[in-house]
């Protein structure tokens, strides 16, 4: 899973904060091109082949873990190299993943957000732990417009917005955060 870019520009001077200005590459969302879906507050996990993975961040300078699935190339500017690494199951780290995964009944191949109890402070308020599926719960959103999304985001108690384009696979997201919004 690639890290995906911002529905509108980055403020140059706060990089945390976006402008009044959409992102070339992502023109697509504002044609009627894109699914809304939820963003959840958790950690990224998939499935591959039937084995359980976690994303980790390689970061600039750092050696590339055994058996490590590259999600992209590096970030040119950050050097940052998302990778999926295979959990382990016995282990502390991965013992959430397990437990999510372990629980559900048909475990398809595709990427999740893991949240839970003990998963960033657990701000989506689930029981125990879960693994909830990209892309899974579609947003019906009246204004697409800057203010709009922001409007729409002071209102709701989710972490953001996952557009997916309708036939080529592109994403981009718009958080709270992005507007200087807290969760």
């Amino acid at each position: 899973m690639k890290k995906i870019s911002t529905l509108f520009k980055k403020n140059p001077e706060q990089l945390g904060r976006i402008i009044h200005e959409p992102a070339p590459e992502n023109e697509w969302v504002f044609r009627g091109e894109g699914i809304a879906t939820r963003k959840f507050d958790g950690t990224a996990a998939a499935i591959i082949g039937g084995a359980l993975y976690k994303r980790y961040d390689v970061k600039k300078g750092r050696p590339v873990p055994p058996g490590a699935l590259p999600c992209q190339e590096p970030d040119a500017i950050s050097g940052h190299h998302p990778h999926w690494v295979e959990c382990v199951r016995g282990t502390p780290e991965d013992r959430y993943f397990y437990e999510a995964f372990d629980a559900l009944a048909d475990p398809a191949d595709g990427t999740y957000e893991l949240c839970g109890k003990k998963v960033q402070g657990n701000p989506e308020g689930i029981e125990g732990h879960r693994p909830i599926p990209h892309g899974s719960e579609v947003l019906s959103l009246p204004d697409l417009s800057y203010e709009g999304l922001r409007q729409y985001l002071e209102q709701h108690d989710i972490e953001g917005i996952v557009f997916h384009h309708v036939s080529d696979g592109r994403m981009c997201k718009i958080r709270k955060s992005d507007f200087g919004i807290r969760r």
